[in-house]
Formats: C-alpha cells, structure tokens, sequence
C-alpha cells in the first residue's frame, strides 16, 4: 500500500515540514512524521481533504498508531475526528 518513493510536498504544503528537506522523506521510512505533519493544520473543514490524503498513503491503524504517538502539537480536535472516522476509543493529545 505504501509506496516509498513520492514527493511528499506534492501532495501536502511544504510548510508543515519546514524544519526538513521534505524531499527527502520517505513514505514507508517516515511515517512518525509524515502522518501527524499532514493532520497538524488539520481544521473541521479541512478534515475531510485532508484525512483523504493521508488514506490515499496509508492504512487507519498507521494513521491511528502514529498519531497516537506523536511529539508533534495534534490538535484534540484533530484526535477526536480521527477517532471518530475510524470508530476507535477516543484519545487526547493533551489533558488538564
């Protein structure tokens, strides 16, 4: 399902990995970062095209998993929609 050698800025906007050389990311390789980078600006109207673009790449349970684990800032918001689409328990990326 996953294929390695796509330019990632092709498909998401450059400036969500404006810290690397996202033509050097690798679908398979770098997962950890490319699934959260791609929901970081993720709105409830941006969801749906989005969440497409990641399906497209990968699997829910990666997009699930990595999310998941993530350092990056997701958004609540953005846990609970994908939790919501894939029918699993919700999760937080933060609590009070």
């Amino acid at each position: 399902m996953v294929k390695s050698s796509v330019n990632i800025a092709t498909i998401f906007p450059k400036h969500l990995f404006w810290d690397m050389d996202h033509s050097k990311l690798d679908l398979s390789r770098d997962k950890d970062i490319i699934i959260p980078r791609a929901l970081f600006a993720a709105t409830p109207e941006t969801f749906e095209t989005d969440i497409l673009k990641l399906e497209a790449l990968y699997s829910s349970k990666d997009i699930v998993k990595y999310l998941k684990t993530t350092k990056e800032l997701i958004s609540n918001e953005v846990c609970t929609m994908v939790a919501k689409r894939y029918n699993v328990k919700p999760f937080l990326r933060f609590s009070l």
